[in-house]
């Protein structure tokens, strides 16, 4: 009860502080939240170090020493930001860490602090037991994992890369959560994540009077590009993770694999098909829109913002559609990159994340799936570690977790989050 009662409290705690994301080196309370873990770690004599990238936006990393240091260290992360949460749109305070309905919820209860205090609980406890993990740990909380890590993970990976030195291995979101496939219990493992291409676009022209006839009006040029660019229809690719994983829904449910129509074995997702179906094709859309002044001044600018995601291999072959459609009156600006990942569904990590959900749930069926968003372990790729998303949670049937994800009236079931730790616990002292 006790490791129970840690975790969540934990989790109510870091959801009670504020750490707001709002991109361009605008955030709040990632300091806060990496001292609150740090004091955590203490209480159970684990030593840890804050980076500063800026001012405040502060990541923490702690090592814990195995019992065989030849091997490769595992590392355990998880970011302290969130996204904005208009809170009149909640039904709860999304900074209040509310349990009601047998649920934890508010902003960061799924994305991604539940994770966060897991691997907190599961640290503390094996400190009180003594216990010594089979490998070293490495504990990483970043700043800014949600607006590309920047003054997080890619900043520590570029200036502080020997914290992760010996490390072979990471863990963190999103994979291992439940979902319901032709009435049986499957668990989703994180094996790939698209890449990710934040461009701007720039349309210049002739600025006049808004009643004359322009023929050089950047908004009306503007304006095509991102239609075009928004309305593109990507076709659908598959790639080893979303081809295994399609075709073991086909063999679940016994019906046939179309490449051209896979939708019924969407459908055979249930809630989980939002995530799913955006891993099957690239993706381009216009996110921002800003031009002009004044309502009768044709403006000599206009921008845009464009969150596109490539499958893996895909940079080349979008860049050059994506110049295309963008037209070479429009100036394409890449603001952020991030590669895609994709990684095997074999080896001895993964057989000890299947391994240990089976020993949580006897009947657990795990498959592959690709991530349609990005996470920290494109930063730490770059030092060769291979990253798996596995957050295990066994969630009710019915439970829509994919809608979670930046949405309002975030929450996670209490089961779920402690399901979650026991498993997440026994991986790390034993793999």
């Amino acid at each position: 009860m006790e490791f129970a009662e840690d975790v969540i409290t934990i989790c109510q705690d870091l959801i009670r502080i504020d750490t707001t994301n709002f991109g361009d080196n605008k955030a709040r309370g990632e300091r806060e939240a990496a001292e609150y873990c740090q004091a955590k770690l203490a209480e159970v004599d684990v030593e840890s170090t804050i980076y500063e990238s800026e001012p405040g936006r502060a990541s923490l990393i702690a090592r814990i020493p195995g019992a065989d240091r030849s091997l490769p260290a595992l590392i355990l992360h998880g970011h302290l930001d969130v996204v904005p949460a208009i809170a009149e749109d909640w039904s709860v305070d999304p900074f209040g860490g509310v349990i009601k309905d047998g649920m934890l919820w508010g902003r960061g209860a799924v994305d991604m602090k539940h994770m966060d205090a897991m691997i907190l609980a599961g640290v503390r406890r094996m400190m009180r037991s003594g216990v010594q993990p089979k490998r070293d740990l490495i504990i990483a909380f970043f700043a800014d994992e949600e607006a590309g890590g920047t003054y997080g993970a890619q900043w520590l990976v570029s200036n502080h890369a020997e914290v992760f030195e010996g490390a072979g291995e990471a863990i963190s979101e999103v994979g291992g959560f439940s979902t319901f496939i032709n009435g049986k219990r499957v668990y989703l493992l994180q094996t790939a994540e698209k890449g990710m291409q934040w461009v701007e676009l720039n349309a210049r022209g002739t600025a006049g009077h808004g009643s004359q006839i322009n023929t050089d009006n950047p908004v009306t040029t503007l304006a095509s590009a991102i239609s075009r660019i928004g309305e593109h229809e990507w076709p659908y690719e598959y790639t080893k993770t979303t081809r295994a994983l399609l075709e073991s829904v086909a063999e679940l449910t016994g019906q046939e694999f179309d490449e051209q129509h896979p939708e019924p074995l969407l459908e055979a997702l249930g809630h989980t098909a939002n995530f799913v179906t955006a891993t099957l094709k690239n993706t381009s859309n216009p996110t921002v829109l800003d031009a002009g002044y004044k309502m009768n001044v044709i403006p000599t600018a206009a921008k845009a913002l464009v969150d596109i995601r490539v499958l893996p291999d895909n940079e080349d072959h979008v860049n050059e559609i994506l110049a295309d459609l963008a037209g070479e009156q429009v100036a394409i600006k890449h603001l952020h990159t991030g590669p895609a990942l994709e990684v095997p569904f074999s080896g001895d990590l993964v057989e000890a994340m299947i391994h240990h959900l089976q020993q949580h749930d006897p009947e657990a069926v795990v498959f592959p799936y690709m991530l349609s968003g990005g996470t920290d372990n494109k930063a730490l790729a770059r030092l060769g570690i291979t990253g798996y998303g596995f957050t295990p949670l066994q969630l009710p049937e019915g439970f829509d977790f994919t809608a979670m994800f930046h949405g309002v009236d975030e929450r996670i079931p209490l089961d779920s989050l402690v399901f979650g730790a026991e498993v997440l616990y026994d991986l790390a002292i034993s793999y």
